[in-house]
This record gives structure tokens, C-alpha cells and sequence, in this order.
């Protein structure tokens, strides 16, 4: 009994795996990159209803809330959904609906396909589904398919029986038997029938004078053939096998005029005519077409004077031969593919060597179509049948049928190896048994018209068993089904919906509280800051008189005539007002301790204060919490760094009256104007010591001075020994004059050597001349 499940359900997630490395990861960048971007398309949008907003991309939402944005500011109802909760959109009131998908049959797969219970056996798993669609939003479901063991075959032999297929026909005349028996082994529910072709029965295909009426062999090695014909069906499937083999052996060939057969016309009807051929629905369907030659096509029975096309359908008569053989043109490929898929018939080319590969490409424009190699007697007929037929066993390929044209599939196989095959749909190399699963990914581009049912079906190729995939898409919002024509907040001329107001013709506004004519110029000069200036600025409406500001992705605009804003202020390394004040309508607010246009000024002063206590080292002013030096070559986080500077060697400063205001190094040396003499310095143990210089003191009324000095090495260095300058000088000059003499000596060796080996191989060429002079002799 099959399991059907009311109601709806989450499809089943096996393999998430699957499902989140290769639905949900590609979709993760796009989402992150609209979020973080400066640009917001959901409000860019300029949405004005629920509808328009849902379309405008997968991820935006609409806020349905009354109150939601209520103000001097044109607040947006589109944009994302965590946007519109910070903005004050309760949850209920946001609209963002997504796609997804409800299983409504799921009966589990069969393991064994004869038996009691053959007519219940499944082999696809999902049966039906139930996809609701918002455009741009991917949802996805799980298809798997196994191959039961002992499923039942109908195997149906179509038989080209032109002349050159005599020594064939010999040969399958116990074909029954032996067939019936290697089957056997793969399928305890065989059955087995019997069909032949020649080609149409008119002239330039076959032969048409009176003689060949009857017999088409007349004047040939073979004088008895029987007339030419288009098909004819013998023998309906059946699991008498010997019925076969005296059905078989009652056949006689037959002579067509060209070298293409009419082979095409015959598998059409092999598979059109379902009640006729005996096709079971529980059982793998296989037509074997075998032939030495090319098929005709759609088109060439133009040459016969047939212009109707193929029409697709069943025309055997009660003889149960094609008797639209001369009526209608040949099938074509894509006719043909269609039918046999349509019917779930695998067809199998049994093909001699030479036309391998023409049936070859055949096979890659008809679904489910493998090709043999067919000996020139059709000895190996049996093995070449069950080499297909175990061929056909081992793969699994998914089809889609009414595939509707705004929706986009993509589907990943995981085969028996387990791994994810993006872009596949097919499987091979399988064994009897094995399940294989096909994880499916839909997308819907657009919203059809409103009332469009869609539905789409998932086949494998050859199978009865498919997946029905019914579709409604998320277009509408749930908003909209509460709409009020004529509603009070609307001022009772205008339709509520969706928390939005749709005005009658005529009115205007939010609530539609302003006609039309109060839009006129004379009116809409109170939404201007000034004339001449664009009304509301540029950057809202003017609505009954006032400006309804626009909102941004940037900030936020206000004032009486949308002036101001918090976003166009003055950046420092790209951060608004450098990240230490607030943007007050274009001009930046800075925060305490810092000042300047941009706030990057900081007024802190500790950071300039040099390890000595003085702002700067006293060589430059402290600005914006740095230190500009002035003292020219000061440098330094506190210029404290100055070579060049009067004071940069001094160590040590002494003032009269015995006060010393910094000492380093060395003595503290109090002087006046009369000790100011080296003698009386060196007496003081100050010998050895380096005198700078000296300036006098503040007081200058005592005629005190400062003596700046220093007792060790000063930091500007002592001056530089002439006796190793000279000697580095001298070395310098012997080495430079010892590398180019070595140079000099080596280009001179080596010329010499090729000069030398020059004249030795002229020496050698002079002797072997004078070697080879022949000799003169002069008679006497």
C-alpha cells in the first residue's frame, strides 16, 4: 500500500552536507557583500509597495506596521529585516517570505522488483512535491533512485530485412532459446518479441515497375523475396519463447531500391503503439534495432513527394502493418527521442563495425540510447544484449520534463562513492541495487501571471517511476489580504494596505490629507530654503506644505527644508570628523580635548614634554598634541635631538651664587668676569675639561656669567685623527693600484695565449700544403 503524507512537511535533509557546501555557501558572499556594503539596494529601490520591494532582491523585507517611520522623514518600509527591527518594526509586521519545500509523497524505495508485490515496486524517492517559490530565493530537495533486483524485461528485436540482412536472418532463428536462457539469469520475469522493417514502398525508395511488384529479388541470386514494406509488427511480447523462434523462422527478406533503410519509422511505431507491442508498465522496456545500414530521416521522403511531417502517433493496420508508411515523412530525431522517452524505452543499436560511429552520435542526441557492434552474420547477437542490457543497468540519468522557463534547476549527484558531483545528473557505473541521490537546487527569476499553476516533472531515463513538482510562488504579500478601501487612516479617501496609503485621484500625501493643487508652485515655495534653491533641497518632498526628507544609506536627513545632515562633515583618514566628534549639519562637533574642522586636533599637551620638564626641550611649541620644532636641525618626539644647536655640547650650567640649575657631568664651576681665565680654571682641577663657551647671566648688573662645560666626551664628538686619515688614504690608493695592475696583467696573459694558439694553427695548415703540393717535372 503506498504511504502517502497529508498535509505538508520539511523535506527530509540526509545530506546537509551536500545541501550547505553547495546551496547555502555560494548564496553566504552575496548576503555578507550586500549587508556590508555601503549601499543599500533594498532601500534604493524606491519600493512603494510590498510587492515592488519583495522583487527588488531575495533578501529584502517590508515593514506592514502603522506607525512604522512616522515623521518629517520619508522613511523607507523596504529593507532588510534586521535593518527594519533596529528601526523599530516589530517582528509580526515584517513582511519576508522565503522559498521552500513540502513533501507531500514519499514512499519508501523497493528492494526486489518481481514477486508478489511487482506492480507496488519503487524505485524514485520522493514522488511528490510541493515547492513554494520567491524570486531570487533558492530552495532545494533531495531526489534518490535505486535499481531493483529481478525487475522485469520486455525486450522487443526489430529486424532490418532488407537482402543484405540474409545471412542474419539465418541466424537468429533460434534466437528465442538461447536469449530466453542468458536472461534468464539477470531476470526471473523475461519477455521476449518480434518486429521487421524494410522501407517505404515507393519510388525512389524501393522498387515500383510492375515486375518488382510481387518479387523485388526478380533477376537476382535470391529469386524469392517478399514485397517491400515500411514495418511490420510479427510478434507481441511474450514469454513463449518458442513462439518466437517459429515466428522467426517464417520470415523472408525483401530488396529496397537505396542503401538507407527505413528503420526510424519502424522504432517510432515499436514504441507509439504500446497496446499492440505488449509494453507492460512494470518493466524495463528495450527495443533492439538491428541493421546494416544508414536510416533515412526527417526530410528525405520529400524525395518521395511526402512533405507532411511525422505526426507522432500509432497507424498499424489490422495486419498490423504501418500504413501511414507512404502518407507521412520519416521521424526525426528529436520526434524520436520524445517518444522513447515518453514510453520509458531504452533502445539499443546493433550496428555493424562501419557504422559505429554514425549510430554513435545518434546516441548523443537520443536519451537513454547505447550502441553495439554488430558481427556481419549476427553471431554475437546474444552477448551483445546482454552487454547492453547490463550497460543500461549501471546508470541512473535524471530528465526534466514541462520545465517552465523562469525557473532555473542545477543539480549535484552523489554517486556510490559518496562524493558530490556539482552540474551532474547522471551516475554510471552502478551496481543492481545501489542508490544513488541527486540533490536539486531551484530558483524561480520571475512572478508569472497571477493564477499560473506551474509543475514540472523529474524522470530517470527509462523508468516508469517519476517525481511530480508542483509550484506557486511567494509574489504576494499576506499584508495585502487585509487591505481596506475608504479607511479612516487614509482620511477615508484612499485604500490602507500594507501600512501605506493608496490615494483616490486627486489627494496626496501619507494620509492623503492634500489635494493636488496645493502642489503648485505658490505652495511649494514654503519648502524652499531660499529662492532660487531646489525645493526640500533636493533631498525630500514637499508634502502639504512641509518637506518630507528623504532617507539615506549614508545618515540621516533633517531640517525645515532637508539642509542638514549627519554624514557630509569634514573626514580625516576617511572617519567622519576623525572619529572624536559628531556631524551636526555639515559642521563637526568635537568632543572635549580636541578641536580643529575635522576633530583631529587634540589639545593634550603631556605627549610634548621632554624628559628634562620643558615643553618641546624648548626648541618648538606643542601643536595638536605633537611637537613642532623650531630651533633650526632640532628633531625628535620632544626635539630633543639638535646637532647643530648652541647648547647640544653643553653638560653642565653653573649661575653665580652658588645655585646650579642642571649639572650632568663634570664640576659644578661657579665664575666671575676676572676668573674667567684657563690658568685659574685648570687650578680649580678643572684640566682636561672642554670649555664651550660662556654668556652672561640674567643679572647682569653683578656682571655674573653661566659657564657651560663639560669633564667627559662630548656628544658632538672630538675631531678626527689626521694620522688615520692619512694612513687610510695611502691604503687605499696601494689597493686600488694593486687591483688594476692584477687586471691588467690578466688581459694581458690572455691575449698573448690566443695570439700564440693563432700562430700555431697556421704553422699547422703552412705544413699540410706544402704536403700536399703535387710534384712538376720538366723534361730535359
Amino acid at each position: 500500500m503506498e504511504k502517502v503524507l497529508l498535509g505538508t512537511t520539511e523535506t527530509p535533509s540526509p545530506n546537509r552536507e551536500v545541501a550547505v557546501r553547495y546551496v547555502l555557501l555560494p548564496l553566504l558572499p552575496m548576503i555578507f557583500g550586500i549587508l556590508l556594503s555601503g549601499l543599500n539596494m533594498c532601500m534604493g529601490g524606491s519600493a512603494t509597495s510590498c510587492e515592488e520591494c519583495l522583487l527588488i532582491h531575495p533578501s529584502c523585507a517590508w515593514c506592514a506596521q502603522e506607525d512604522f517611520g512616522r515623521g518629517r522623514t520619508l522613511t523607507s518600509r523596504c529593507d532588510f529585516s534586521q535593518n527594519l527591527q533596529k528601526r523599530g518594526c516589530e517582528s509580526q509586521f515584517i513582511e519576508f517570505p522565503s522559498s521552500s519545500t513540502s513533501v507531500l509523497k514519499n514512499v519508501p524505495l523497493s528492494s526486489k522488483g518481481s514477486g508478489p508485490t511487482q506492480y507496488d515496486v519503487t524505485q524514485i524517492m520522493p514522488q511528490k512535491i510541493s515547492l513554494s517559490l520567491r524570486p531570487g530565493d533558492q530552495t532545494w530537495f533531495e531526489v534518490q533512485v535505486r535499481q531493483v533486483e529481478d525487475y522485469p524485461v520486455d525486450l522487443y528485436y526489430l529486424m532490418d530485412l532488407s537482402l543484405s540482412m540474409k545471412d542474419d536472418l539465418d541466424t537468429i532463428r533460434n534466437l528465442g532459446t538461447k536469449l530466453a536462457q542468458e536472461m534468464g539469469k539477470l531476470t526471473s520475469n523475461f519477455r521476449l518479441g518480434f518486429g521487421s522493417f524494410v522501407d517505404k514502398n515507393m519510388s525512389p525508395f524501393s522498387y515500383t515497375a510492375p515486375k518488382y511488384q510481387e518479387n523485388p529479388c526478380n533477376g537476382c541470386l535470391f529469386p524469392n523475396c517478399v514485397p517491400s514494406f515500411g514495418f511490420r509488427h510479427i510478434l507481441s511480447l511474450t514469454d513463449k519463447v518458442d513462439r518466437f523462434n517459429e515466428e522467426v523462422q517464417k520470415q523472408m527478406v525483401s530488396r529496397n531500391r537505396d542503401a538507407p533503410e527505413g528503420g526510424f519509422d519502424a522504432i517510432l511505431q515499436a514504441s507509439v503503439c504500446k497496446e499492440r507491442i505488449g509494453w507492460r508498465k512494470e518493466a524495463y522496456h528495450l527495443l533492439v534495432f538491428a541493421t546494416d545500414d544508414v536510416p533515412h530521416l526527417a526530410l528525405d521522403g520529400k524525395l518521395g513527394g511526402l512533405v507532411q511531417p511525422h505526426d507522432g502517433r500509432c497507424h498499424l493496420d489490422g495486419n498490423n502493418e504501418y500504413s501511414a508508411s507512404t502518407m507521412m515523412d520519416y521521424p526525426s530525431l528529436a520526434l524520436l527521442g520524445e517518444k522513447l522517452a515518453e514510453n520509458n524505452i531504452y533502445l539499443i543499436f546493433a550496428v555493424t563495425k562501419r557504422l559505429y560511429v554514425i549510430y554513435k552520435n545518434f546516441t548523443a542526441l537520443i536519451p537513454g540510447t547505447t550502441v553495439e557492434i554488430l558481427d556481419q552474420d549476427s553471431k554475437n547477437i546474444i552477448q551483445l544484449i546482454i552487454n547492453a542490457y547490463n550497460n543500461i543497468r549501471s546508470k541512473v540519468e535524471l530528465t526534466v520534463w514541462d520545465h517552465p522557463e523562469d525557473i532555473s534547476l542545477s543539480f549535484t549527484a552523489t554517486c556510490q562513492d559518496g562524493q558530490p558531483l556539482p552540474g551532474l545528473r547522471k551516475c554510471a557505473d552502478l551496481k543492481i541495487g545501489d542508490t544513488v541521490s541527486f540533490n536539486v537546487s531551484v530558483e524561480a527569476r520571475s512572478c508569472p501571471p497571477r493564477g499560473t499553476d506551474q509543475s514540472f516533472t523529474i524522470k530517470p531515463v527509462g523508468f516508469k517511476d517519476r517525481l511530480e513538482v508542483a509550484v506557486d510562488y511567494r509574489c504576494d504579500c499576506s499584508c495585502s489580504r487585509t487591505a481596506r478601501a475608504n479607511s479612516s487612516i487614509c482620511s477615508s479617501i484612499g485604500t490602507y494596505n500594507c501600512g501605506t496609503c493608496r490615494c483616490e485621484p486627486g489627494y496626496l500625501g501619507a494620509r492623503c490629507e492634500c489635494q493636488e493643487g496645493e502642489t503648485s508652485s505658490m505652495y511649494l515655495s514654503a519648502c524652499r530654503e531660499a529662492e532660487g534653491k531646489q525645493v526640500c533641497s533636493g533631498r525630500g518632498e514637499c508634502s502639504c506644505n512641509q518637506c518630507l526628507c528623504y532617507e539615506s544609506e549614508f545618515g540621516k536627513i533633517y531640517g525645515s527644508f532637508c539642509e542638514c545632515d549627519d554624514f557630509s562633515c569634514a573626514r580625516h583618514k576617511g572617519i567622519l570628523c576623525s572619529g572624536h566628534g559628531e556631524c551636526h549639519c555639515g559642521e563637526c562637533k568635537c568632543h572635549a580635548g580636541y578641536i580643529g574642522d575635522n576633530c583631529n586636533c587634540s589639545t593634550e599637551t603631556s605627549p610634548c614634554i621632554s624628559d628634562d620638564g620643558q615643553m618641546c626641550s624648548g626648541r618648538g611649541s606643542c601643536v595638536c598634541g605633537r611637537c613642532q620644532c623650531t630651533e633650526p636641525g632640532a628633531f625628535g618626539d620632544t626635539c630633543e635631538k639638535c646637532p647643530t644647536c648652541p647648547d647640544a655640547c653643553a653638560e653642565g650650567r653653573v649661575d653665580w651664587g652658588g645655585v646650579t640649575s642642571h649639572s650632568l657631568v663634570g664640576l659644578s664651576y661657579l665664575a666671575d668676569e676676572d676668573q674667567l681665565k684657563l690658568g685659574h680654571l685648570k687650578s680649580q682641577g678643572m684640566q682636561g675639561c672642554f670649555f664651550f663657551f660662556f654668556s652672561p647671566s640674567s643679572d647682569v648688573t653683578t656682571k655674573k656669567y653661566v659657564l657651560c662645560f663639560s669633564c667627559r666626551h662630548s656628544e658632538c664628538g672630538g675631531g678626527p685623527d689626521a694620522m688615520m686619515v692619512l694612513l687610510a688614504v695611502v691604503g687605499s690608493i696601494l689597493l686600488v693600484g694593486i687591483v688594476l695592475l692584477a687586471a691588467w696583467k690578466l688581459v694581458i696573459t690572455i691575449h698573448d695565449r690566443r695570439e700564440f694558439a693563432r700562430f700555431q694553427s697556421a704553422r699547422s695548415r703552412a705544413r699540410y700544403e706544402m704536403v700536399r703540393m703535387p710534384q712538376t717535372f720538366h723534361r730535359v
